[in-house]
């Protein structure tokens, strides 16, 4: 299982069971500092290195690391401020054949970052700081070692001078700060080396890029999924959702809206009587809560939306209405919300959901409502049915108003070929991120909403 994401806890855990059943920390020490020096020689291409090494097994890493490239005939510099605090660091240190300088200046092209692991707790400081800030400002080849040194693993938190790096090389399994902000914004490209140990039985993952099949040869608009959208008094959100929809995979699209609806396109159905269409026993999915409106007519619309029990998505304004009472007797299990920051605060409220970290967050309020939730933004969390999902970071240019909209749209569609929420938010965070890309940048969001459809393409 290459794609569990690992606590502190759990990654010590897991080593733990390797030395128990007969692999030495040497060993696993060993292979971590080989493989990642594996990486670093092809993006090194023969350019002298520099490898900054710590008093934990971090540094002894860097040492392998360093020992390794020394051996290949590369030219390496080793700084060290302080010596080996650990047995097997020192031993890694022994085994390294070439000098250590416990100061200097970083003076090759390429820099490894080994002063602290997954570990880290406290702000770093003193001499090691120093080298962080030295780093941050040195036109290089930046590549950090599990995680940047002045990253907290589980919370992705900084607690010192955090360059920007080109890779970062996790070792042994992924941690939690390699899918969240702000620590993600600086790790540049991230590669996983692999050294042996058990991940089986992880229910947080890294996302896997997903991949679409074309409709089946009997395939018809009602197999492939009606995605039902029911507008509010604000047509422009709920138009940026149907335009993603229609390019997302759903077999037919229909707008409810009681309201006139302007220039709809040819393609999208509008239907007046919201009630009628609700109670299709054909509707898929259902998606309500951009441009809904947060009044009482509203909250009224949302409590039947949720009485339908079909598959849907609660974006927008119904994540400002929905309360425990709107969940008494609602199947949780095919409900998905999709909340920004804001939304996801709210909704904390709303439910007595106290946690600091957004990670925490969104694992509350899934683990009291039953639902799934889609916590979007720079870092994007999935978690459902006891499974959490890490995302890699999107387009910076997604910051824009209506993205959310879209996103919404995109997960309905999905959401309505298959009615899994879980695999549907999944997909959508996929096609959403593709299609920011194909946009090019300064996109709005509806051609962002265009974009889908070659977004489509490329999984396919």
């Amino acid at each position: 299982m290459t794609d569990a994401v690992l606590t502190v806890a759990q990654m010590r855990a897991v080593e733990r069971a390797a030395m128990d059943a007969g692999t030495s920390e040497w060993e696993l020490m060993q292979r971590a500092g080989e493989g990642a020096a594996q990486w670093i020689a092809r993006v090194a291409a023969g350019r002298p290195v520099t490898v900054l090494c710590g008093p934990g097994n971090n540094g002894g890493d860097g040492y392998v690391i360093a020992d390794t490239l020394y051996k290949r005939g590369y030219q390496v510099q080793v700084i060290a401020p302080c010596e080996p605090g650990t047995a097997t660091a020192q031993l890694a240190r022994a085994h390294f054949s070439g000098e250590v300088e416990a100061e200097g200046h970083l003076r090759n092209p390429v820099v490894v970052d080994c002063l602290f692991g997954y570990g880290l707790t406290r702000e770093v400081g003193g001499k090691f700081k120093d080298l962080l800030e030295e780093l941050s400002t040195k036109l290089c080849y930046k590549i950090a070692i599990d995680v940047p040194s002045a990253v907290e693993s589980d919370t992705g938190a900084v607690l010192g001078p955090l360059p920007e790096y080109d890779l970062t090389l996790a070792l042994g399994a992924w941690k939690q700060a390699h899918g969240l902000m702000p620590a993600m914004a600086s790790m540049g490209a991230k590669r996983l080396v692999l050294i042996g140990l058990d991940l089986q039985g992880f229910t947080s993952t890294m996302s896997s890029r997903p991949s679409f099949t074309a409709p089946s040869p009997g395939s018809h608009k009602y197999r492939r999924g009606l995605l039902t959208i029911v507008a509010g008094t604000m047509p422009g959100a709920t138009f940026l959702a149907a335009e993603a929809a229609m390019r997302a995979g759903a077999g037919y699209v229909k707008l409810l809206s009681e309201n006139p609806y302007p220039n709809p396109p040819a393609d999208l159905v509008v239907e007046r009587d919201v009630n009628e269409a609700l109670d299709d026993t054909r509707n898929s999915a259902l998606l309500f809560g951009p441009g809904a409106g947060r009044d009482a007519i509203a909250r009224s619309r949302l409590a039947q939306v949720i009485e339908q029990r079909k598959p849907t998505v609660l974006d927008a304004d119904a994540l400002h209405l929905l309360d425990p009472d709107m969940l008494e007797g609602a199947d949780a299990t095919k409900l998905c919300i999709t909340p920004h920051e804001g939304e996801l605060a709210k909704l904390c409220d709303a439910f007595g959901v106290t946690a600091d970290s957004k990670l925490d967050r969104v694992r509350g309020l899934r683990d009291v409502t039953g639902l799934t939730v889609l916590a979007k933004g720079p870092d994007t969390i999935l978690a459902g049915d006891a499974t959490v999902r890490f995302f890699p970071r999107g387009s910076s240019w997604l910051s824009v108003a209506g993205t959310g909209d879209v996103l919404a749209g995109i997960v309905a569609s999905r959401l309505a070929g298959h009615g899994d929420p879980l695999r549907a938010c999944e997909e959508g965070v996929w096609l959403h991120q593709e299609a920011a890309r194909l946009a090019s940048p300064a996109f709005s969001a509806s051609d962002l909403a265009r974009a889908v459809k070659p977004a489509m393409a490329s999984f396919l």
